[in-house]
């Protein structure tokens, strides 16, 4: 079956150099434990590898593209051969000098394929390979272009002061939330400016209504009900590296755990529909926000197929954006809604431009 996605998108270059999806909230939505079987949407390698820290049986990571491939592939030969510290100036969440050295390290892990596409990027890997997509080269436009036309770097520093929730919500009205913020917010982050510098202008073909407007108000909610000086995609936005607000797979305590079970993970370049029955059966699906990408039909007809490649009580997860994706009613004897479990997990996704989080089990 063709990939409706492949058919739409340009797939060569590093989209994401990063996963742009909480996979704290993930991991708990999946449960992904001891002799449980995960199918993940690889992407640039993070949550595929956060499924790892809680010692499944398998994870298979499928991505479209190769140069998605070769992230996940140079993250896990990072895990290998390097420490925690060196992990993080690799990525770029810290400051470093050594990304170069630490690359030839990890080097001799890597296939032929993936040390060619690094060795042809050496500039990626200098400036931290966590930066080299073109979504975090969005972002960079971003913070280095526009932000400081909104507010001074003193002001973005206090933004990310820890505060209680009331002060929080001070500090917005009062001190971030001016015109400037939200005329400059809504033209960047407009469907027309998004689809040329960030996301493919095709992934938006089945999104409706006003793009910049729903991310403004997730984005209010966690400036204001969440902590930023506890989030990582806050952090990376605003300063473009994590220091020690790190995302869950770069965690110092589940760095050993992911070590550990390296040799569990597979990972191939496929669609979703080029799965066999030969491939499962699954009990964990990451799913990432693919289905945004698909029509409803043709999601209607993945959610079949997942269906049919799971065992009973297995769980998917998955992000909605933009184009509002949920299992059918039609589908309602087979796969249950897990409402209350996302509903809370959502509360405190702290990957806010996200419109919804889903969890489903198979019966």
């Amino acid at each position: 079956m063709a990939s409706e996605a492949a058919g739409r998108a340009d797939f060569s270059a590093i989209r994401y150099a990063q996963c742009w999806e909480d996979a704290g909230i993930l991991v708990q939505a999946l449960d992904p434990g001891p002799r449980k079987r995960c199918l993940s949407i690889a992407s640039a390698g993070d949550n595929t590898l956060a499924l790892l820290a809680r010692n499944p049986e398998y994870v298979l990571a499928i991505d479209l593209s190769l140069a998605q491939l070769a992230c996940l592939e140079l993250r896990v030969a990072a895990y290998r051969t390097l420490q925690h510290e060196e992990l993080l100036a690799l990525i770029g969440s810290i400051p470093s000098q050594n990304r170069i050295k630490l690359y030839r390290r990890c080097r001799d892990y890597l296939s032929a394929p993936a040390a060619h596409f690094w060795d042809e990027h050496s500039k990626f890997v200098e400036d931290g390979i966590g930066g080299c997509g073109k979504f975090e080269g969005y972002f960079k436009s971003y913070r280095t272009k526009i932000l400081p036309l909104i507010h001074s770097r003193q002001r973005i520093h206090a933004l990310l002061e820890e505060r209680a929730r009331e002060q929080r919500i001070e500090f917005y009205n009062h001190m971030w939330n001016n015109w400037r913020w939200r005329s400059l917010f809504r033209i960047f982050f407009s469907r027309r400016v998004m689809g040329a510098l960030g996301r493919d202008p095709k992934f938006f073909r089945y999104v409706e209504g006003s793009v910049s407007e729903r991310i403004l108000a997730r984005t209010r909610y966690a400036l204001t009900e969440l902590e930023p000086a506890k989030n990582p995609y806050i952090w990376w936005i605003l300063t473009g590296k994590h220091n020690e607000s790190l995302p869950f797979a770069l965690r110092e305590e589940n760095f050993e755990s992911i070590r550990r079970n390296l040799d569990r993970l597979e990972w191939r370049q496929a669609a979703l529909e080029d799965l066999s029955e030969a491939d499962g059966p699954f009990d964990c699906f990451n799913l990432s926000d693919i289905f945004e990408y698909m029509s409803e039909q043709n999601y209607k007809e993945q959610l079949r197929r997942i269906v049919s490649r799971s065992r009973s009580g297995a769980r998917l997860a998955y992000w909605n954006m933009l184009a509002p994706r949920k299992r059918p009613e039609a589908m309602a004897d087979t796969l249950d809604e897990l409402t209350d479990v996302a509903a809370s997990l959502f509360a405190r996704d702290q990957a806010f431009f996200y419109s919804a989080f889903v969890v489903e089990r198979v019966r």
